[in-house]
């Protein structure tokens, strides 16, 4: 994964990498409570396939989302 230590959100969102980047970089790395926005579990599932997360979390994840 790219490292985004310093980065515009807004150019990120913009176009479809960037939001994937934001995207994998809350799921891999949390979420502070601090923060107003949350991890969109529409965007996940849509993008599923394209997430670069660790097999391990990965399997969490399905089970959370889908039961399976």
């Amino acid at each position: 994964m790219v490292y985004l230590w310093d980065y515009d959100q807004k150019e990120l969102k913009k176009s479809e990498k960037g939001r994937l980047l934001l995207l994998e970089r809350q799921i891999n790395y949390g979420v502070y409570p601090s923060d107003e926005e949350k991890i969109s579990l529409k965007e996940v599932r849509k993008n599923w396939d394209k997430l670069n997360i660790p097999p391990k979390r990965r399997r969490l994840l399905s089970l959370v989302i889908w039961g399976k």
